[in-house]
């Protein structure tokens, strides 16, 4: 089966990357990873990570805001994905769990001391150059 996945590299005003641990209950449960989530049928990738972002974190987005930067495919136990990431620098609202879930905001020189869901370590390089 294959799945495909948005996230999204919120970048803030200090070059900081947000990234938030998965909770317990959830596949690769205390792994970190991007914002995002599963692209349902209908929707379009940025409709998909405007939705996630809204129902994960709680900020709206627009799709305007929101600039593709790199993917990656990575074949899981159950599943094969590929990852599309977006990297977003404004939106509304302020940033809430809504899930459970730990947030950190993070160096991307620093990942390496977060245990990354392997989909999205390579992400870090194009991170890196960009910020």
């Amino acid at each position: 089966m294959i799945k495909l996945v948005v996230a999204c590299a919120l970048i803030n005003e200090y070059g900081k990357v947000l990234i938030n641990e998965r909770p317990k209950g959830k596949d690769y449960a205390g792994y970190w990873e991007f914002p995002g989530g599963k692209v349902d049928e209908g929707e379009t990738p940025e409709e998909a990570i405007i939705r996630e972002l809204r129902e994960e974190i709680n900020i709206d987005v627009t799709a305007s805001c929101l600039a593709p930067l790199s993917f990656t495919e990575k074949q899981y136990d159950k599943y094969y994905v590929v990852v599309l990431l977006y990297v977003c620098r404004r939106w509304n609202g302020h940033i809430i769990p809504m899930e459970g879930q730990e947030l950190a905001w993070v160096n991307p020189k620093d990942i390496d001391n977060y245990n990354l869901l392997p989909a999205d370590i390579s992400f870090f390089a194009s991170l890196r150059e960009l910020i």
